[in-house]
């Protein structure tokens, strides 16, 4: 099943991300908008992103800053949006890890074309955190380990899961208290396409229930919010 390639696109303007978000969508791809760097951060918190569209000149947090700062802890590919006057700019996004540039005024038809490109080059060439730290998450009796993509019991014995269901209690665990709907959750665990629908969820938590909870008819850990999609009530200790 193909994924479809979830673009970010981060610019003050609405016109901007209004014009962006219609072409993307109407030539296939998953569009996702934000006006500044609180939003940019919010989205990476409830979707799987696979490149992000970012301008340069923005009020407050701009382009090189929020450039600089998802260096740090992720290697999704990004293109900067750049006036044609900005020469150091660029220069200094290209330095700071951005992928590519286009300047304003731009063709829509290029910025597709250079995103395209980009996203195929990180496809043969899969991403990896870059974050020096490795983090445990502690709940329950339980201990996951997303650098090593393993759940150990309290025992010390790795639990068998498989590759959707770990990809699920990784974006609660890593998001505890926070309501995720059917969407969000589909698309971090894998990606949204025609063939997948919201039961899928609805099965794969039922799943993982039966793994985790002490008693999966009761469950303590994974709650549903009827109307919303699920939460994770467990209580979260990261370790270091």
């Amino acid at each position: 099943m193909e994924r479809t390639p979830h673009i970010l696109v981060v610019d003050d303007h609405r016109e901007i991300r209004e014009l962006l978000a219609k072409y993307f969508e109407k030539n296939g791809l998953r569009v996702t908008v934000a006006d500044g760097g609180g939003a940019m951060r919010a989205a990476f918190k409830v979707a799987a992103i696979d490149l992000v569209v970012l301008d340069i000149m923005m009020p407050g947090e701009d382009g090189l800053t929020l450039c600089r700062q998802l260096r740090q802890t992720s290697e999704v590919p990004i293109v900067l949006l750049t006036a044609v006057s900005e020469e150091t700019d660029r220069i200094v996004g290209l330095e700071l890890g951005a992928d590519d540039y286009v300047t304003k005024p731009f063709n829509p038809r290029e910025l597709l074309a250079r995103v395209r490109a980009i996203l195929r080059r990180a496809a043969a060439t899969p991403r990896q955190e870059t974050s020096a730290e490795r983090v445990l998450y502690r709940f329950d009796r339980w201990t996951l380990d997303p650098a090593a993509h393993a759940l150990f019991g309290e025992d010390g014995e790795e639990v068998a899961l498989g590759t959707a269901e770990f990809r699920l209690l990784q974006a609660l665990v890593t998001r505890p208290a926070m309501v995720l709907t059917r969407d969000q959750l589909l698309d971090i665990t894998a990606g949204r396409s025609a063939q997948v629908f919201d039961r899928s969820i609805d099965n794969l938590v039922s799943r993982l229930r039966r793994r985790i909870e002490r008693d999966p008819q009761q469950p303590a850990l994974i709650k549903t919010v009827w109307g919303d999609g699920y939460v994770f009530a467990g209580r979260v200790e990261e370790t270091r």
